[in-house]
């Protein structure tokens, strides 16, 4: 039997005393003092050691933390396509990845409300080296991909994160959220790397694909953010890539993203789910396809297809799209107001004398309208 412990989250029996190693580390009582404030931190105490389970920790703290992020640094969350799934299955959620901890902080209280299963959800192990964030990680249900290693242990670490997801949602009945890439979309671009399939595929045993990953029921997730907080951080990374340049990350530049993600402001949300992916989807696509190969790249087009179609668009996201383009086409998708906002926002963060840098920050919200606009016209 093979032994997950480097890698997973803590078993209910071991939350408590993780609790109370933990409840006083100075970043932990900044979380807990944000979450509940004008409250005496011994009564917070009290409350935090006596959860028993992830899903205690989950409901009696991190959503109200969550919602207070909310209330702080957002105009709301909406959500839309939970209604359809079914409250006793789990399901494999493929999302689409913008913020580090938001994204699965967030899709977890939609499934709180929707009275679904909460996920388990894949995390970076490069993310989490600090022990109180391996530790929160693990209290929030975070399974840990190991990043950074040689091309034979990442082999080894695959086919074991596989057999992992595997037994997660298949024998534990619980659900996992994914992202469709390594590392958050940074230019906008929504795109699944055919690589994170392949991962999945590795515990198939002896089912075909289709066979498979019907019995993980894919449910792809668009979450969209009105504005992106970190976008400006972002913004190096884009323009050494797109000079073909290699780009080295800043010893806390992670850390960074994840504390103005958090606080900075979003504006409105929303999280869209579509219906899982069917047998009879994934049949065709086996019909169809020849390789191995070939399936996995109808099959990451087919989830392409669907966070694209669901992402919700913006004021912000059409603005950037007819500034890049100097055309009007979508200007009653937004007001005249809305435009002098966005372009007030970008002449604040972007250096007008770098086309490029200009360029790369229009793309960041132009590019999901291009997804949607591109799809309408290859329905044609």
């Amino acid at each position: 039997m093979t032994n997950y412990d480097d890698i997973r989250f803590y078993n209910d029996d071991e939350v408590q005393d993780a609790l109370k190693d933990y409840v006083r580390h100075p970043m932990i009582k900044g979380l807990l003092t944000f979450t509940f404030p004008n409250v005496a931190y011994e009564k917070i105490e009290e409350k935090v050691v006596q959860c028993n389970s992830i899903r205690d920790f989950q409901t009696e703290i991190i959503y109200h933390t969550v919602q207070k992020v909310l209330s702080k640094s957002s105009e709301g969350l909406t959500y839309s396509g939970f209604d359809s799934l079914d409250k006793d299955e789990s399901y494999l959620y493929i999302s689409n990845h913008r913020d580090i901890v938001l994204d699965t902080s967030l899709l977890n209280c939609v499934l709180y409300e929707s009275d679904l299963r909460m996920t388990a959800s894949a995390i970076g192990d490069n993310l989490v080296k600090k022990p109180f964030l391996l530790a929160l990680s693990r209290l929030n249900r975070n399974f840990l991909v190991k990043r950074g290693i040689s091309p034979r242990e990442m082999l080894k670490s695959s086919q074991k994160l596989s057999e992992y997801i595997r037994k997660l949602l298949l024998e534990d009945k619980r659900s996992v959220w994914m992202a469709q890439r390594e590392g958050r979309t940074k230019d906008g671009n929504d795109n699944t790397q055919q690589g994170v399939l392949k991962m999945l595929a590795m515990a198939k045993g002896d089912d075909s694909v289709a066979e498979y990953f019907t019995k993980l029921k894919i449910v792809p997730v668009a979450i969209s953010y009105e504005f992106d907080p970190t976008d400006v951080l972002k913004l190096p990374e884009i323009l050494a890539k797109r000079m073909e340049q290699i780009y080295i990350k800043s010893a806390n530049e992670d850390f960074k993203s994840i504390l103005k993600g958090a606080l900075g402001n979003k504006g409105r949300i929303h999280i869209s789910a579509g219906e899982p992916i069917s047998a009879a989807a994934l049949g065709e696509i086996e019909a169809k396809a020849g390789s191995m190969n070939e399936q996995l790249q109808k099959i990451t087009a087919s989830i392409d297809y669907r966070v694209h179609q669901n992402y919700k668009l913006w004021p912000a996201n059409y603005i950037a799209f007819d500034l890049l383009n100097g055309s009007s086409m979508f200007q009653e998708n937004y007001t005249s107001k809305q435009k002098r906002q966005f372009e007030r926002r970008l002449t604040r963060r972007v250096n007008f004398k770098n086309a490029l840098e200009v360029n790369s920050y229009l793309l960041m919200y132009a590019n999901p309208v291009i997804n949607q606009k591109n799809q309408h016209e290859n329905q044609r």
